[in-house]
């Protein structure tokens, strides 16, 4: 039984060894990690964006029309209710 307890607190150990061994991991490399992170997410916005940039580009923009109508005759006014001579 005893040889039980002494593998059971062993691993315990161990695991504590090693939760503490990532935590000290990740304090140091916080700042590489946070750009890492940071860089990541910047590329994948950015290729969002560049994808579909021009599809609502596209739908933004009305075609040239391939045939127009006359002229619309302004019975002698301008755009400003002024008469013209």
């Amino acid at each position: 039984m005893q040889k039980l307890i002494n593998g059971v607190a062993l691993l315990s150990g161990l695991v504590s060894l090693a939760v503490l061994g990532g935590g000290v991991y990740l304090y140091v490399q916080k700042d590489t990690l946070i750009e890492q992170s940071r860089e990541r997410v910047t590329a994948a916005i950015t290729e969002a964006i560049t994808e579909a940039l021009p599809g609502m580009v596209d739908a933004a923009i009305p075609g040239v029309p391939e045939m127009t109508g006359g002229a619309i005759p302004t019975g002698g006014m301008t755009g400003l209710p002024i008469k013209m001579p």
